[in-house]
């Protein structure tokens, strides 16, 4: 499979595992509009902590797919640099301690990288409007 055709595929199971918790938002969203007049005879307001509790919910599925995105992206780099690094070894073997020494240093700053998106990511959890 070329590379197209795995994002293609990694986009189709994702949005099925994703659907099933979205589909009660996008229900209450398409809901009609009522009157003023109807949805004060219905029920009270909803309280704070329901417009909360839904908030924090898009937050945590928000990081959560930031944070795999992040880690399957940091896998990728790091195992092309690794597999054209194996190649580059297989075909001069002379210089194999040269590649050797830039394929760690290119990992290490991938890996750098990795941890502050992790973290700016994780960040949002605490600090919510």
């Amino acid at each position: 499979m070329n590379r197209i055709s795995k994002l293609g595929t990694l986009s189709i199971v994702l949005l099925l595992l994703v659907w099933p918790a979205l589909m009660p938002l996008a229900a209450a969203e398409q809901a009609p509009a009522k009157t003023e007049k109807e949805a004060a005879a219905e029920a009270p307001a909803p309280a704070p902590e329901t417009a909360a509790a839904s908030r924090g919910f898009s937050i945590y599925m928000g990081v959560a797919f930031g944070c795999g995105m992040i880690i399957l992206g940091a896998g990728y780099g790091i195992s092309k640099i690794g597999s054209c690094a194996v190649e580059s070894m297989a075909r001069q073997p002379e210089v194999a301690a040269p590649i050797n020494t830039a394929m760690i240093i290119s990992a290490a700053l991938i890996e750098g990288v990795t941890f502050f998106a992790l973290i700016v990511c994780l960040l949002r959890l605490f600090f919510q409007e």
